[in-house]
């Protein structure tokens, strides 16, 4: 292993280590409620995105992807995509369902081959076929002996899985992106925070400094796990990436059952280890690609 393939794993645990522990950071502000908390992480990390770019002198890129009618098209729709993402975690951590928002990302990788398959053309190798057949039946085993259909980890997989999809294909680098989807929806969050101050109910304001100090935090917690994600992705392969991937939703899965106090049922645990057991074959495919692929570079 290298020093820079090392430093690369050191990025990627940092950042989905940081995805993982923020529920904990949601808790502290749950007073605000989830439509605020979004708006606020959206109007902060627009701001910290803007400072860390302009640092960078990296304006040219945002006004070139502004210049493009069909980019910035396709980035308003990732930003409501990744919105919906984002208020649906949020809701989840303030009504006690984290777990079932840990499930939504541990399927997540599955839907992205599934969409690979269905939008891409990309052809369904054998152990992904069985991976994703996997998560299907456990999503219907908790649906129907469980009783509850797990909307909230559909909604998170699904959204993410398309936003993905639609910022792989997109030439914009990561923080640009971000930055263009925030500065996209920040009118609808201004307009919020704005329409709820007429109401006077502003926990921002009237929650007192602690609270108000804790909002504005939002854009350091979406921001700087990116910038780590966006450092890691240069120095590992992706089939790196995919398995350090799965330390975020564990880490969600410990917290909400450790700490949370949230109920792990049988039905859970057969449905996560149907799950757990698909992300085995999902890796184990990942990681023969890759070997198969150095191989022929090799040669």
């Amino acid at each position: 292993m290298t020093r820079d393939t090392l430093q690369g794993f050191f990025l990627a645990l940092a950042a989905f280590l940081w995805w993982g522990l923020t529920p904990l950071y949601f808790k502290l502000v749950e007073a605000a409620g989830p439509l605020e908390v979004l708006s606020h992480r959206v109007i902060w990390s627009l701001v910290l995105l803007a400072l860390l770019l302009l640092a960078r002198k990296r304006w040219p890129e945002i006004k070139e992807t502004f210049s493009s009618p069909k980019i910035w098209g396709w980035l308003l729709l990732s930003a409501l995509l990744i919105a919906v993402n984002w208020l649906v975690f949020i809701w989840s951590i303030s009504n006690g369902h984290l777990v079932e928002a840990s499930l939504g990302y541990y399927i997540n990788p599955l839907v992205n081959v599934l969409l690979g398959v269905v939008i891409l053309g990309e052809r369904l190798k054998l152990l992904q076929g069985i991976a994703v057949g996997l998560a299907a039946l456990a999503v219907g085993y908790l649906t129907y002996i469980g009783g509850e259909f797990p909307w909230i980890a559909l909604v998170l997989a699904m959204s993410f899985g398309f936003y993905g999809l639609i910022r792989k294909r997109l030439p914009v680098g990561a923080q640009v992106g971000l930055f263009a989807e925030t500065a996209m929806v920040s009118p609808i969050a201004l307009g919020y925070l704005i329409w709820i101050g007429v109401q006077n109910e502003v926990t921002y304001i009237a929650g007192g400094t602690g609270i108000s100090l804790m909002l504005m935090l939002a854009g350091v917690v979406t921001t700087v796990p990116l910038v780590c994600f966006a450092a890691a992705a240069r120095r590992l392969n992706y089939s790196t990436i995919g398995m350090i991937q799965y330390v975020g939703p564990t880490v969600n899965l410990l917290l909400a059952t450790l700490l949370f106090g949230e109920a792990f049922t049988m039905v859970h645990a057969i449905s996560f280890g149907l799950i757990w057991f698909a992300v085995f074959l999902f890796s184990t495919q990942s990681f023969a690609d890759m070997k198969r692929t150095k191989k022929q570079v090799a040669l």
